[in-house]
């Protein structure tokens, strides 16, 4: 394993991108954004899809952000997210099978 593999694998990284995506809305953002051409979307559009004050939907991007699952942009009055593919790839070693939540000889399809 290279040191980059090793970095992909970081337990701390790791952890801090489960405890971000630990709650229904924060999963549910990262959908929408991905979903979206580009997989960049508007906190104007996000907003739209969600029956809470603008704070708490900025609180839970924040989180996002700061976890490193999505990065922000400033464009005018309104902030723009994108996904971060590298996080999503970080999960994705962590999950994959021979990875250190994974059994190298186990199957789950």
């Amino acid at each position: 394993m290279t040191s980059a593999d090793q970095a992909l694998l970081d337990p701390t990284t790791a952890a801090r991108l489960f405890k971000a995506l630990g709650d229904p809305i924060r999963v549910e953002l990262v959908g929408l954004v991905r979903r979206t051409e580009g997989q960049e979307a508007c906190f104007c559009d996000l907003a739209d899809q969600f029956d809470m004050p603008q704070s708490s939907l900025s609180h839970h991007l924040k989180i996002l952000v700061n976890a490193g699952v999505l990065s922000r942009q400033r464009r005018g009055t309104w902030s723009w997210y994108r996904i971060d593919n590298a996080a999503i790839d970080v999960l994705a070693a962590v999950l994959a099978p021979g990875g250190p939540l994974r059994d190298a000889g186990t199957c789950c399809d």
